[in-house]
């Protein structure tokens, strides 16, 4: 595989070329040769006059796509659309709207809108590796403010504050400086207690804000230190920081680019923040790979992606 281009204006050329754009999918998906996506197999055909392989497997036998068993499977848009999307919401620190996809490649907004979540599924860390050492843990609210809405919503949701609004758990490692972050149900110490557990392992020191949701930590063998934020955003070694800079993106992307995210969906934006945030000391070419590389093995109808098979 040729040089892989490493600016959003290399990309486009590059990938207009179609030749390019499939045997830059195949080597990234297929590294150590491609394998069939039904049964494993090694044992393929290829026709190339219309771009599909065949299982030798007599148990088998399927013919397959470069996009079958993958998030762009049973979609008729062109790898270049695909990869430059990829490329576009990988690299936008603040993220990309559905809009300026569709009017940047040449596709409806809906269109756009489907694409790009498929795309974050992709972006999806499944790591069920437990964070150590030095862990950051803090919560945020996602939703309108109070006084912007009408006064009936003020009314129903309670007026100001936290009321109506997604709680999202963060959690940073700060020797990696990678991320989690998910939604979760309430601030309850029982809750955040669970949560904590299944990312963090146990013996780890947890740095926390003053908030009592996580009084149960120390209970949990975790060596737990408090920052109170009434007194002082740092002491010493002692501070939450890290994990805020990440509230920080994630907002400037919802409130400045995508406007109104429903909770349906918010997960979603969470992995694509995630995303960035982990890759962020990679160049814009790297972190294209480490997003086009995560293409298979995942699927998102857009049955499933509206909610319409529940």
């Amino acid at each position: 595989m040729s040089e892989l281009p490493q600016t959003l204006q290399e990309a486009v050329l590059y990938f207009a070329d179609p030749e390019k754009a499939f045997e830059t999918v195949v080597n990234l998906r297929w590294s150590d040769g491609v394998t069939c996506p039904h049964c494993g197999s090694k044992e393929v055909g290829y026709t190339c006059t219309r771009k599909i392989w065949k299982c030798k497997n007599k148990e088998c036998r399927k013919q397959f796509s470069i996009k079958t068993g993958t998030v762009m499977e049973d979609s008729p848009l062109g790898l270049d659309k695909w990869l430059i999307a990829i490329w576009m919401i990988a690299n936008c620190k603040n993220g990309v709207s559905s809009y300026e996809i569709h009017r940047a490649i040449g596709i409806t907004q809906k269109t756009a809108w489907f694409l790009l979540s498929r795309i974050r599924l992709a972006m999806q860390n499944g790591s069920f590796e437990k964070m150590s050492g030095a862990v950051e843990i803090d919560e945020t609210y996602v939703g309108g403010k109070a006084r912007f809405m009408h006064r009936a919503k003020r009314a129903k949701l309670g007026g100001r504050g936290t009321s109506g609004k997604t709680i999202v758990l963060g959690v940073l490692d700060r020797t990696t400086r990678k991320v989690k972050a998910k939604v979760i149900s309430s601030t309850k110490r029982e809750v955040l207690t669970e949560e904590v557990k299944e990312v963090v392992e146990t013996g780890s020191t947890v740095y926390t804000d003053a908030h009592s949701g996580y009084d149960l930590l120390t209970d949990e063998q975790y060596i737990h230190m408090i920052i109170d934020h009434a007194k002082a955003y740092v002491d010493g070694h002692i501070s939450t920081n890290g994990i805020e800079n990440f509230w920080s993106l994630l907002k400037r992307a919802l409130k400045g680019t995508y406007i109104s995210v429903e909770p349906f969906h918010l997960f979603r934006y969470l992995d694509e923040q995630c995303f960035r945030f982990n890759y962020r000391k990679a160049n814009d070419g790297e972190r294209f790979v480490f997003a086009a590389s995560s293409l298979s093995g995942k699927r998102l109808t857009y049955k499933n992606l509206t909610g319409k098979n529940d």
